[in-house]
């Protein structure tokens, strides 16, 4: 067994890849997974039952039609990364959008190559030779999931694709190619240019691996069955069709699911962190991170179901979860501790106290650090438990073995075994 270079991953001499722990065969064919940002089930099965999406119906009656978890927290980028390096959190290091680095006493965007703590598959699978792509739609994970990738990979993000270069990203005119205009990062085109573009690179480059990583606009806005989601999975459809006619691996599943976080009245249900600790400990003694905070805000207004919570020195941490976890709205309160083991967590970057806000309720700091007047329709967000089950659908039988609890990141497990028509074993 041969280390691969800057990683912890292990290739055999008959090409099979041990990446993270986990054994991984060389595909024998195209292996192609999409991540529907905020795609529960019901996206799906609701297009496919108003005749919406007829290749995935018969694609699903002929392959698999699962349901897994997501990662804790149910967010975008610990999700992506535990997809892309086949782990959770506790190993990769990647524990949401953005924390409070203790010892720097700053937050930290979670989007810098050197805050990951595992090579991903992408990298481990480039460095031995194989073909790779990665395409997404927000620029905010395209280090990240680039992390390591050797020359030759393709690696871009939808949102900068009118920046693309060969030198940078292994691509170069893919507006030209897809016929696109540069799409609005607040759209459905941005994903649609997504897979328009990762059709083109399958068909053109036959990559191992290709990664495609869309944007939850439209799930944040509009609930399943509406006609504006029925028209998003239609558009999906005709490529999943088209990835599957190119003879691919297809495995589609999602980083997190989505739900009304507002009442009857389509008031948006928020519990104000920030406010309860500075009447409990103090006015600005506690700090309240929201690790959906990134730099695309404006559909969901840095509210979702989840927060962590670093304490004074000095506070009563069992007492505090006590009273807070009886606050209406509040589904339950960790203690660091016990959000690690229970959710595979890096203990280091999350604070004294793990708050999951109820199904329809978000968290937020305070009411004037969260702008949603601009709303048109009734919040919708994600980051809690409510959030954590998501489709695995599969263009090939699956066989899990006994036991198996199916998680999002066991896609390229799945599909790999797939693609080199090897069973999967425990």
């Amino acid at each position: 067994m041969n280390p691969v270079a800057g990683t912890t991953a292990q290739t055999s001499d008959d090409g099979r890849l041990t990446v993270n722990g986990r054994d991984y065969p060389r595909p024998g064919r195209p292996v192609v997974v999409v991540c529907i940002d905020g795609s529960e089930d019901a996206y799906h099965e609701r297009a496919v039952a108003d005749g919406l999406m007829p290749f995935t119906e018969a694609m699903l009656a002929r392959g698999s039609d699962l349901r897994g978890a997501c990662t804790m927290p149910s967010f975008t980028n610990p999700n992506n990364l535990s997809i892309a390096t086949g782990v959770p959190p506790a190993v990769h290091g990647i524990c949401g959008n953005y924390f409070y680095d203790t010892e720097a006493g700053e937050e930290v965007m979670m989007n810098a190559p050197e805050l990951l703590r595992a090579p991903t598959l992408f990298a481990a699978f480039s460095q031995t030779g194989a073909k790779v792509a990665v395409i997404t739609a927000k620029d905010k994970l395209r280090r990240l999931l680039g992390s390591g990738l050797a020359d030759g990979g393709i690696c871009f993000s939808a949102e900068k694709a009118d920046q693309v270069t060969l030198a940078e990203n292994g691509i170069e005119k893919v507006l030209e190619s897809t016929g696109f205009d540069l799409p609005s990062v607040y759209s459905a085109e941005l994903s649609e240019l997504v897979m328009a573009a990762g059709c083109d690179v399958l068909e053109r480059d036959r990559p191992d691996l290709m990664y495609l990583s869309l944007t939850d606009y439209i799930q944040h806005k509009h609930a399943p069955g509406s006609p504006v989601a029925n028209r998003f999975y239609a558009m999906l459809d005709r490529y999943f069709a088209r990835i599957d006619a190119l003879g691919a691996v297809l495995v589609v599943t999602a980083d997190h699911g989505m739900n009304a976080k507002s009442d009857a009245d389509g008031e948006a249900r928020v519990v104000f962190l920030s406010d309860w600790f500075d009447t409990e400990t103090g006015a600005g003694a506690s700090r309240v991170v929201l690790p959906i905070t990134d730099p695309y805000t404006v559909h969901h207004g840095a509210l979702g179901s989840y927060a962590t919570v670093h304490l004074p020195d000095g506070a009563d941490r069992e007492a505090l979860r006590t009273r807070l976890a009886a606050l209406d709205g509040v589904d339950a309160v960790l203690t660091r501790e016990e959000a690690c083991a229970r959710f595979e967590l890096p203990g280091d970057r999350i604070g004294d106290l793990v708050v999951i806000a109820e199904r329809n309720t978000v968290l937020g700091t305070t009411a004037a650090r969260h702008d949603i007047s601009g709303f048109k329709e009734p919040l919708r967000s994600h980051g809690g438990l409510t959030e954590q089950r998501v489709p695995v659908l599969v263009n090939r039988p699956v066989d899990l073995p006994a036991g198996h609890r199916l998680r999002n990141f066991d896609a390229y497990w799945i599909g790999c075994h797939a693609a080199a028509e090897e069973p999967l074993t425990a």
